[in-house]
């Protein structure tokens, strides 16, 4: 994070004049400072509309962090941790930093491995046991009486 903007990878840099802020007072304990003083963060990302980030990179983003992200396309990130409007703020940045790489770096493709004799024979026997146990439930047969 510099002061033009969020570096997010060695290509992408979201300037800051893409997000927005709104501030709320804090819930939890604080005494009369927290009836006063508007420290909750949340950060405000539009990445639907963002012009920094290419087409292939909003559809990662939006899929990967859908859970931050409303209909509009709009990420929300709240940070109330300190008392200090100034050290959420820092810190909805670094949290978003970091969100945005992770959710931009491609993930690795899984190697399909066959399963070994061992790990086949012991799937049967687990099988054949778990059948042998629903088995002996039934009730008998009328010409086992």
């Amino acid at each position: 994070m510099n002061s033009a903007g969020i570096q997010v990878d060695t290509d992408t840099n979201i300037p800051l004049a893409e997000i927005r802020w709104q501030f709320t007072r804090s819930s939890g304990p604080g005494g009369q400072n927290v009836n006063k003083t508007a420290t909750r963060v949340e950060l405000l990302l539009d990445v639907a509309n963002s012009p920094s980030l290419d087409e292939v990179q909003k559809a990662l983003i939006c899929s990967r962090l859908a859970g931050l992200i409303d209909r509009q396309g709009v990420l929300h990130l709240i940070s109330q941790t300190s008392a200090s409007q100034w050290q959420n703020r820092a810190d909805a940045l670094a949290r978003l930093s970091e969100l945005l790489a992770q959710a931009l770096r491609p993930r690795r493709t899984r190697l399909r491995t066959r399963p070994s004799r061992g790990e086949k024979q012991r799937r049967r026997r687990s099988k054949a046991r778990r059948s042998e146990t629903k088995r002996r439930r039934r009730a008998p047969a009328p010409d086992d009486w």
